[in-house]
């Protein structure tokens, strides 16, 4: 077999711009940021053409990655799996040797370490969500965050809605898999569905649209709901947007980590990340499905409403006490 040679960046390149057509853009964000760890390694080895890759070098990466910091075994498991992809996809255009994607080796996981738990708590989502009321009302982050926790939407979701997706009348959102025109949605067709709101949410949509919404058109035309002076907002500001309005200090002032504020880095508008207490706009889904299943909805209805299968749903998003599942489930005694 002849391979053809290819550099580490290009290869990189021509990956996601495959991709870009079939999975979500909060995956090829994804993809390209754990890749990017790979593309240091190589730069670093001086390794300018991926047909000599070995097993040996994807092991001598392995040990490379968890040189560089406490890498915890999750993380060390996503980003060998999604170097195996890439390796697998290289096979295919011929730029390493055939099966190496085999040799690509990653941790075996517990079922406990398998699981995230990364969630923002009710009382935290709700002191974030008054502050906003009072001194962000009917801003973007305001909006944002807002549907991210009624809604349990993920963020692609919130990224792809539309003005003309919003129906105050029958307080709904319909979420759409549009992929032809910038915003597709995970699971494409099968995560197409419609969300009631209530009137509380739909009171904060009605004073975005009529007040603070940039009246603009993104590049296909369409009117995004989540729109910036520039057109519809990236999904990066969407997440930025949690990462800010997360941070305690924006919120009570206070730093819980004993860090001087004024120094600290976190409090840069573009790294609030860096803060530990700050989340994602995963957290956020997590904590408003825990929170809906602690008020006693029905398993069903809220897998339908998230677009999560109820087996997902209980492993990966449930996360009640044992202890809160035995007291809901003791109003069934009577009828036994």
């Amino acid at each position: 077999m002849s391979l053809e040679p290819i550099d580490p960046e290009t290869a990189l390149d021509m990956y996601l711009t495959d991709r870009d057509t079939e999975v979500t853009e909060a995956t090829i964000y994804a993809h390209s940021s754990r890749l990017g760890h790979f593309i240091r390694w190589c730069q670093s080895k001086g390794m300018e053409n991926l047909n000599t890759l070995t097993g040996r070098d994807l092991h001598e990466y392995r040990l490379w990655r968890r040189s560089e910091g406490d890498l915890s075994a999750v993380t060390e498991k996503t980003q060998m799996d999604t170097l195996r992809v890439f390796v697998k996809w290289l096979e295919q255009i011929d730029a390493v040797e055939p099966d190496l994607h085999t040799r690509v080796r990653s941790p075996m996981l517990d079922e406990q370490e398998n699981v995230r738990d990364v969630m923002l708590g009710s009382d935290r989502a709700t002191e974030i969500l008054q502050y906003l009321e009072k001194y962000e009302y009917a801003t973007r982050p305001h909006v944002v965050l807002t549907l991210l926790w009624h809604t349990f939407m993920r963020v692609g979701a919130v990224h792809a809605l539309d003005v003309p997706d919003y129906d105050p009348h029958k307080q709904l959102l319909a979420v759409h898999h549009r992929p032809e025109t910038g915003t597709p949605i995970k699971n494409k067709s099968q995560g197409e569905r419609l969300v009631a709101v209530s009137e509380e949410v739909c009171q904060v949509l009605d004073d975005w649209i009529d007040t603070r919404r940039p009246d603009v058109t993104d590049d296909h035309g369409r009117q995004p709901l989540i729109a910036s002076r520039q057109g519809r907002a990236h999904t990066t500001t969407l997440r930025e947007d949690c990462y800010r309005f997360t941070r305690p200090c924006t919120v009570t002032g206070e730093c819980p980590h004993d860090r001087v504020i004024e120094d600290c880095d976190g409090t840069d508008y573009h790294d609030a990340s860096r803060c530990p207490s700050s989340v994602s706009p995963h957290a956020f889904r997590r904590g408003g499905i825990t929170y809906a299943l602690n008020q006693e909805w029905p398993m069903k209805a809220v897998s339908d409403r998230a677009n999560v299968s109820e087996k997902v749903l209980d492993k990966h998003y449930d996360r009640r006490t044992p202890e809160e599942k035995m007291e809901q489930r003791r109003q069934y005694l009577e009828n036994i």
